[in-house]
């Protein structure tokens, strides 16, 4: 069991993180940039984990239809999606009404008209 842990471990490091992971990150950014709602991250996280899942049975010999893993993996998924998405969204936001919204951090902004 600790083996196999290691493994899963190691191959989720490894490619999950870097590859998936990727993948996720340009799903974000090509919603942000689209001007989709956010709840559209979620669908596609859900079929990038699937791939991940079906890419690690492939090309690793692991379990198809552990659904630790699949939880595991689409969570990592869905944050990384989740990240890009409002990253992009912002910069987006700010760039296109600069008369209206001031970005604060990365990842939030400010409206700069006061309303009463």
């Amino acid at each position: 069991m600790q083996s196999a842990f290691q493994h899963y471990f190691l191959i989720f490091l490894l490619f999950t993180i870097p590859f998936i992971g990727g993948a996720a990150f340009l799903m974000g950014r090509a919603l942000a940039k689209t001007w989709r709602s956010v709840w559209w991250v979620v669908p596609y996280s859900l079929l990038l984990g699937l791939v991940d899942r079906f890419l690690v049975f492939a090309l690793f010999e692991g379990e198809l239809l552990s659904v630790l893993q699949y939880i595991g993996g689409t969570c990592a998924i869905l944050c990384i999606g989740l990240s890009a998405y409002r990253l992009y969204f912002v910069s987006m936001l700010v760039n296109q009404y600069p008369w209206i919204y001031q970005r604060t951090t990365w990842v939030t902004y400010i409206n700069k008209i006061k309303v009463p």
